[in-house]
């Protein structure tokens, strides 16, 4: 088991303030409806899992722990979360609002798991490759 060391903790800190405050920010600009699907949870989950998709194929083989900590658990933990997600289900439950907070758990599901997905496909390196000589 790896130690986490304190510059990686430090990182963790400071890109936990920084993903937290931009969630903040979206939220701020896609308020939720009263009683609606909340949308900007949706998009910050989605664009959350593709950009730690992408990370983690392009960067996560070259970059130091404390950057990976950073911007994984740091950044991108604190702007996607989970729990935002099951509170809203619940919350549509509560209401009777099954068909919603069905279509919201489904596309939140679908959609990340697409966009992780997408993230390590379009950040992987690409292999150079030379072009033909006629010989």
């Amino acid at each position: 088991m790896r130690t986490a060391k304190l510059t990686d903790i430090a990182a963790v800190a400071v890109g936990a303030a920084l993903g937290t405050g931009l969630r903040l920010a979206i939220d701020a600009i896609m308020p939720h409806a009263q009683g609606g699907v909340p949308v900007s949870t949706l998009v910050v989950n989605v664009f959350g899992s593709f950009i730690l998709g992408a990370l983690v194929a392009r960067l996560w083989p070259v970059a130091p722990s404390w950057l990976r900590a950073g911007l994984g658990a740091g950044v991108l933990g604190s702007f996607t979360t989970f729990s935002a997600v099951a509170v809203a289900s619940i919350s549509l439950v509560s209401t009777g609002e099954w068909m919603p907070a069905a279509l919201y758990l489904a596309a939140t599901l679908v959609l990340a798991l697409t966009a992780a997905w997408a993230g390590l496909r379009l950040g992987r390196p690409r292999a150079r490759t030379r072009p033909e000589v006629d010989r």
